[in-house]
């Protein structure tokens, strides 16, 4: 069993641990100071939970179980506020710890619930899917949605540890696990071409859990994202660049209620921005065509429903990037590198959703 520890530098700098049936590795992360471990895990996923709540059990830590819906679903105030309420029965303490299990909602929830417990407390997470580990889990962004939006109600927090055990990946639906390569692809659009490479080289096999290079994908965007992130934590300007595609697919998980997947919608938003960059003058017409033809590759889609544009353009002046009235864009300067479009005019904006419209 080989263990790969990739560390997220900066003031709290922690471990992203990846192999597979490394569950052994979690109380390490945890550490020897906590008494009592909350763990916050997807109601759906009892048959990853319980060996999570054994290997501590086993490690002497006194374990508290708290399931929480599936999906975006427990990314609500109400649940947050359930989890206060259940911290403060179980008797949790400034010197214990909260260990979030599941897909990158609940690791988003969990970290905001550790985050906001007494000012804050220890926080291990353990991703199950694809998008988790490569993105959600990675980097002390924490939060849940309001009606108004997604993510706009949250913390920097980074965890004292993640634990990728690709062993999980084999429960993920398809579709699910497919979902959680458009961030991968999107962090070799960024920074780390090589990313494009492997999957153009063997599109099927990207797109399953038992893919020759599964662990390679994970490791390089999980290293993307943590040297993003140990250079900016805070969002104050590299860190921008990990929300390339993500304003118009904020936008189309809002009109879709949430239901619509991230990965789908972030697929959809890069392609969007590779246009916003051609119209620019950035890039030019084979980098945009690249885009289609590899999230199209491993079945993600990259056109969405000409009647929306309306309701996306209004949702897009609440993305956080927007500073005032000016609507902010990361977009592609050549492949690899990342620049900002500001206050781009709305005829481009326009002109950039129709060529990914139907």
């Amino acid at each position: 069993m080989t263990v790969s520890r990739i560390t997220v530098h900066g003031d709290e700098p922690y471990d992203v641990v990846i192999g597979t049936g490394i569950l052994g590795e979690l109380p390490g992360l945890v550490g020897e100071r906590p008494r009592s471990v909350a763990v916050v895990h997807d109601e759906g996923l009892p048959e990853i939970a319980r060996p999570v709540l054994g290997v501590l059990e086993q490690a002497g830590y006194l374990v508290h179980s708290f399931a929480v819906p599936s999906g975006e679903r427990s990314k609500d105030v109400s649940v947050l506020a359930r989890l206060w309420s259940e911290f403060a029965a179980a008797g949790m303490t400034r010197t214990d710890a909260v260990v979030g299990v599941g897909g990158g909602a609940t690791t988003d929830l969990a970290g905001f619930a550790a985050a906001s417990w007494l000012r804050g407390v220890r926080c291990v997470l353990v991703p199950t899917t694809l998008l988790a580990m490569v993105d959600a889990a990675v980097g002390g962004k924490t939060g849940i949605n309001i009606p108004e939006g997604k993510n706009l109600v949250g913390a920097f927090a980074p965890p004292a540890g993640v634990l990728c055990d690709l062993t999980t990946l084999m429960t993920v639906p398809r579709e699910d696990y497919i979902s959680g390569l458009a961030e991968t692809i999107k962090a070799g659009f960024i920074r780390d071409p090589r990313i494009l490479e492997l999957v153009e080289a063997d599109p099927e096999g990207a797109a399953r859990p038992d893919g020759p290079h599964t662990r390679e994908l994970v490791e390089r965007a999980v290293q993307v994202k943590a040297d993003v992130v140990g250079a900016d934590l805070k969002e104050a300007g590299l860190r921008e660049i990990l929300n390339y595609g993500h304003t118009l697919a904020h936008a189309i998980e809002k009109a879709e209620d949430y239901r619509f997947r991230h990965g789908h919608a972030v697929a959809i938003g890069c392609v969007y921005a590779a246009e916003l960059s051609r119209l620019d003058g950035r890039i030019d017409d084979a980098l945009v065509e690249r885009h289609r033809a590899v999230f199209s590759s491993v079945g993600l889609p990259v056109v969405y429903g000409a009647d929306a544009w309306p309701e996306l353009r209004s949702t897009m002046n609440i993305d956080k990037k927007t500073r005032g009235a000016t609507l902010r864009f990361v977009v592609l300067d050549e492949l690899g590198e990342c620049g900002r479009l500001a206050g781009p005019a709305e005829d481009v904006l326009t002109a950039a959703y129709a060529r990914v419209s139907r």
